[in-house]
């Protein structure tokens, strides 16, 4: 019984939703056809429009906010791609590196910032503003039924009034549901008539507020990308002023102090060591070390004495015997193996440099590369080849040699070839020794990896 009770409720309700449907769309077609009248509020019919009018208008500035939104969503993106590209073409060696990175992350962290500032101030603020108008809406739609309602209570009321045969129960009742219809209607009318304006009016305070929001976080954006871009400026500005030549420096390879400290003493005592009691020839006056003495070749064997025999190079402790003796003039033959060059060779490369072997060996031959023994009289003793200098190096010791690019230094050995540091050479520049020739204030010491061999 209760399953039938409710279920004629329903069907009650159904039948009445229909009935009125029924009657409203009656109402409409006689409206229209202008066989009843309809009650016009022109008042409240403008504000409707202005009503329409700001609801399309907030709903195409919340369309555009979120456009902005994801471009700026898009702009942060590209912006932290390029950051990303600089920090690798930034290379580790370069100046201002770690300031570039820190540049970078302050970017991302600012756009992050100010996408987050635009959502909460601007846009849940545009979504609440908007969110009134669905509900408001739907009264309007319904305060239009109830118009309707209304207009066909009233004209009913009328038709039964008018009737040549009067029925007054029908017209008392016809007369109740016109006062019922009124009664809705102008409750729903007052409420819209007091709320639309209001509404329409806060436009004005809504638009300020938002734009004035997203004006000022867009100032204090670009205030701060501007300090990190002036920023960032200072750094390639320093960058470029250190390799305004679109050159970079190469750096040396760090030179050993206790190597440098120890030939730095040696050459201290053996200055101050005083002569020996032998009969050593002094150093050649061309300021060659001794420990390496200067290697000729005599094209032309000279008969054997006992001067010339005697008055041969001295033998120094880097140099056996045997290099000394073939050093001195005794010369083989061309083509032909003697014994004593297989032991000189062997010798020599256990105790000179490679670079100084192969010139050893090239002179024993009788050959030097590049030209002759003769081309090579005015080169420093020992010399070995050329090389020319492709950036500048700056001195840091008194005994290293001041680099210009273009330089041409002529490579010699060094006196003691434990003192030789990875990656150094001895040498001395080439307008320095035809200008001076004196090994003394002219050799040094200079970063291999800053020139490159030219002969």
């Amino acid at each position: 019984m209760a399953e039938m009770g409710s279920k004629g409720v329903t069907a009650g309700k159904i039948a009445s939703n229909v009935q009125k449907k029924l009657t409203r769309a009656q109402e409409k077609v006689l409206q229209k056809l202008g066989k009843a009248d309809e009650t016009k509020d022109e008042q409240f019919e403008q504000c409707v429009q202005n009503f329409n009018k700001q609801l399309t208008e907030g709903t195409r500035l919340q369309k555009d906010l979120r456009t902005y939104l994801a471009s700026v969503k898009a702009m942060h993106e590209a912006s932290k791609k390029l950051n990303e590209c600089l920090q690798e073409v930034y290379e580790p060696d370069w100046p201002g590196r770690d300031e570039a990175n820190k540049i970078a992350e302050n970017n991302d962290l600012l756009w992050l910032d100010y996408h987050q500032k635009l959502v909460d101030q601007a846009l849940l603020t545009m979504d609440t503003y908007l969110g009134q108008f669905p509900d408001i809406k739907s009264r309007i739609a319904k305060r239009g039924r109830k118009l309707v309602d209304y207009d066909s209570a009233r004209h009913h009321y009328e038709s039964l009034q008018t009737a040549k045969k009067k029925d007054e129960a029908k017209i008392a009742k016809a007369e109740e549901e016109l006062i019922k219809a009124q009664k809705v209607f102008e409750e729903m009318n007052v409420d819209l008539q007091e709320e639309l304006p209001s509404l329409w009016n806060s436009r004005v305070g809504f638009y300020v507020n938002t734009f004035q929001s997203i004006a000022g976080l867009e100032e204090n954006f670009h205030k701060e990308m501007s300090k990190l871009n002036e920023s960032l400026n200072d750094v390639l500005v320093s960058l470029e002023k250190q390799h305004g030549s679109n050159t970079f420096t190469v750096k040396a390879q760090p030179r050993k102090k206790t190597k440098l400290l120890s030939r730095l003493l040696r050459k201290k005592n053996s200055d101050n060591a005083p002569a020996k009691g032998n009969k050593s020839p002094s150093p050649p006056p061309d300021g060659s070390p001794a420990a390496t003495p200067e290697i000729r070749v005599n094209h032309e064997p000279e008969p054997p004495s006992s001067a010339t025999a005697g008055a041969s190079l001295p033998k120094s402790p880097s140099q056996p015997a045997e290099a000394s003796e073939v050093a001195g003039g005794t010369q083989p033959a061309a083509g032909a193996q003697e014994p004593g060059e297989t032991a000189a060779s062997e010798a020599a490369s256990s105790s000179l440099p490679a670079v100084v072997v192969e010139t050893f060996s090239a002179t024993v031959n009788g050959t030097v590369e590049g030209g002759s023994g003769a081309g090579r009289l005015d080169m420093p003793p020992g010399f070995m080849f050329k090389v020319q200098a492709q950036h500048d190096y700056v001195a840091t010791d008194t005994d290293e040699l001041q680099l210009k690019a273009g330089d041409v230094v002529l490579v010699i050995p060094f006196q003691n070839p434990e003192e030789q540091d990875e990656g150094w050479l001895m040498g001395v520049k080439e307008s320095d020794w035809n200008q001076h020739k004196e090994l003394e204030k002219c050799r040094g010491v200079f970063p291999e990896n800053f020139t490159e061999r030219v002969q």
